[in-house]
């Protein structure tokens, strides 16, 4: 123990010293061997890894920013899109509309038409009905007004002077 109370590390013993330096200098050789290789290497594992990352990383955000200009793209298209579908469904329905109001009104037409055809039609058969039974009326009055002329020569050539005149008048 009297050696440790003498040591100072002030004061370094030349012995020490060198068995100190050889030590130092073999743990060092042993340690950049088995431990400074590997750790470097790991340590440029890492690096590497971590650039590649970052490329990754770069590449990534690239494909996120076109990925992005993409669906806005297509955002943009489909609202286009709908734009164009909603106006043509808004014509199509105007179209359809007008179609079914001008057929209406030609539907409309027709009939109004063929209602009057009818009703002239039924008006020249009322006329025509009435006219027959006025003429029949006519004959009957006449028939009856001969039989009491016939009586009279003399009348009766007065009566179709009379006749001829008013015939000839018309």
């Amino acid at each position: 123990m009297l050696f440790l109370a003498e040591f100072t590390v002030f004061r370094p013993d030349p012995g020490l010293v060198i068995w100190t330096t050889i030590i130092f200098l073999t743990f060092l050789a042993v340690i950049g061997k088995f431990a400074f290789k590997p750790i470097v290497a790991a340590l440029k594992r890492r690096e590497h890894d971590i650039q590649n990352a970052l490329d990754a990383a770069k590449i990534a955000r690239a494909e996120m920013e076109n990925l992005k200009e993409e669906n806005e793209e297509l955002l943009a298209k489909a609202r286009e899109e709908r734009t164009l579908i909603i106006k043509e469904a808004k014509e199509a329905r105007d179209y359809m509309i007008s179609e079914a109001k001008k057929k209406a009104k030609e539907e409309a037409a027709v009939i109004v038409q063929n209602a009057r055809n009818d009703i002239e039609n039924q008006k020249i058969a009322a006329i025509k009905e009435l006219k027959n039974e006025v003429a029949g009326m006519a004959v009957d009055i006449a028939g009856k007004i001969i039989q009491r002329e016939l009586n009279n020569d003399q009348a009766q050539e007065e009566y179709v002077s009379k006749l001829v005149d008013d015939i000839r008048l018309n």
